[in-house]
């Protein structure tokens, strides 16, 4: 049995204000063109399929349109909830989307019931387990200790009435122990989010979501596919793809994976800031950017002025001698008896360890002006 598993599709996500639905809309378009291409007998998608608990419009009708598609390719679609998503919102009109081969996980009741699928091989349990704390699964059994996310997990697995001869795939959305984070992911303290993979132990392949990095935990039976996407310039060097697995006899797999190319990518660029305006990388220039300028000075503008060239920047800083901690301070005095422009010289020599330059001064001293001008 071949399934694709994906994760983190996060519809109706925003970064810096630049709205995604396009790119999403395009990635999506990708992932059922590998669907055409591979074939496999089903799809699994392990949560944060939305971006926020209440989604926008947009993105409500861009997964309609999503699974409108795989329903007419007849592929079962094995759904889950993550931390992002409202799991009582996505549950709605699930007992309906199932006559379409539609498998969205309810609210955790403390009950997980198994879709089953055939081939070959035989059946194939699948368990839908939505993002849980720990507080979920303490509602449904109060007389079980459960304090820890591996302890939730734990006794959720503990209550599911598995068949350790048949083949056994769960879908999942939490935070396993040793797995790599990126800044894009929510961090708790001190780990207390964990849970350890060992829980796991009864299941021939688990499709995880939650973290945006491709990888395994372990060994390939468990398995973070990672964003379709990147959502933050920690992933910039990640390589974003769908997992696909191939169950034959129980306790055998392949697990691969297919490259997914986004319509605008994501990088970081590290330089001079004239050097980006005249030597200019063709493929950077729709580019979702995020520039580290190494100039000593501040540029005026500078953001604006290398949208001019690059319109889609999302990001500027610095890296320089003052960054790294060097320079003098610099006192501003009595800030009753100063001008507005005398303020932010004072500041910017404190905050840079140089003094504003001829050009910035005149320039800040024309926005003082036109702000001047334009008050009522």
């Amino acid at each position: 049995m071949k399934l694709l598993h994906l994760s983190d599709l996060h519809l109706g996500k925003r970064i810096k204000n630049f709205p995604l639905l396009e790119d999403q809309a395009y990635i999506l378009q990708a992932i059922l063109e590998i669907l055409d291409a591979e074939r496999p007998d089903a799809v699994l998608i392990a949560g944060d399929v939305y971006d926020r608990a209440t989604p926008s419009t947009e993105a409500v009708e861009l997964l309609d349109r999503f699974l409108v598609s795989l329903a007419e390719r007849g592929l079962p679609v094995l759904l889950i909830s993550g931390n992002h998503d409202s799991p009582e919102r996505l549950a709605f009109g699930a007992q309906f989307l199932e006559k379409s081969r539609i498998f969205i996980s309810p609210v955790y009741n403390g009950t997980v019931t198994p879709v089953t699928l055939e081939d070959e091989y035989g059946p194939v349990d699948f368990y839908l387990l939505p993002f849980l704390k720990p507080l979920h699964v303490r509602r449904c059994f109060p007389e079980e200790p459960v304090e820890s996310y591996t302890e939730a997990v734990a006794c959720a697995v503990s209550h599911m009435n598995l068949d350790p001869s048949r083949r056994n795939v769960l879908i999942t959305h939490q935070f396993v122990t040793g797995a790599e984070r990126c800044d894009s992911e929510e961090v708790s303290v001190g780990g207390s989010d964990d849970v350890d993979a060992v829980v796991f132990a009864p299941f021939d392949y688990v499709a995880l979501g939650h973290l945006h990095g491709p990888q395994n935990i372990g060994d390939d039976r468990i398995r973070y596919c990672g964003t379709p996407l990147k959502y933050s310039f920690s992933e910039s060097r990640q390589k974003k793809s769908v997992t696909l697995v191939e169950l034959s006899a129980k306790g055998q797999r392949t697990v691969r994976t297919v490259p997914l190319t986004p319509r605008r990518d994501m990088v970081e660029r590290r330089g001079c800031f004239q050097d980006f305006l005249t030597q200019r990388v063709p493929q950077d220039q729709d580019a979702y950017i995020h520039f580290i300028l190494t100039d000593e000075s501040i540029i005026p503008d500078a953001m604006n002025k290398l949208r001019t060239v690059y319109p889609n920047v999302m990001g500027l800083d610095y890296d320089n001698q003052r960054t790294r901690g060097g320079g003098p301070r610099v006192h501003t005095g009595c800030i009753a008896q100063q001008s507005p422009l005398d303020l932010f010289a004072a500041f910017y020599a404190q905050q840079n360890g140089v003094p504003l330059s001829e050009e910035q001064t005149q320039y800040l001293a024309g926005k003082i002006e036109q702000i001047k001008e334009e008050e009522p």
